[in-house]
């Protein structure tokens, strides 16, 4: 038996509950919209939206929501990516995700790397178009996972 095989294995309860995989994509929906929602929260103020709020509290806010979202979205992605993992591997869909969450994450370094939530300049007002576009892209790619 390959390692990938095993650790299906180990995780079939999850394909064969009735309840598991959907519990999973229900706490996987709710860690994008924490994820996501939060993120262009913060990325409208650095377009200048709501101007009179604090962009320094407003980040500490919506990156602690942000993170949280993510991580519920990774655990429950990782759950679901164990119980099927030989069929995802061949999934042009999912591996598109994958690419693309480490683009995601390459611009997230790059944008606080950079300081742009205290620049607020014309790049950082790229880099936050492109996040809401890369994540916007990563969520076309998962629902796309079930029919390619």
């Amino acid at each position: 038996m390959q390692p990938i095989d095993a650790l299906a294995a180990a995780f079939s309860p999850l394909r064969t509950h009735p309840f598991a995989y959907p519990a999973l994509e229900v706490v996987h929906i709710v860690g994008i919209a924490l994820l996501l929602g939060n993120l262009v929260l913060l990325e409208l103020r650095v377009w200048g939206a709501g101007a009179s709020l604090p962009v320094p509290g407003l980040a500490r806010l919506t990156l602690l929501l942000v993170a949280a979202g993510f991580s519920l979205a990774a655990l429950s992605g990782l759950l679901m990516f164990v119980s099927q993992a030989n069929e995802l591997i061949s999934n042009r869909a999912f591996v598109s995700k994958m690419g693309l969450l480490t683009l995601a994450a390459c611009n997230a370094a790059w944008f606080h790397g950079r300081g742009s939530l205290v620049k607020l300049d014309g790049v950082a007002r790229f880099q936050v178009v492109l996040s809401t576009l890369i994540w916007l892209a990563v969520i076309t790619c998962g629902r796309w996972i079930a029919y390619i």
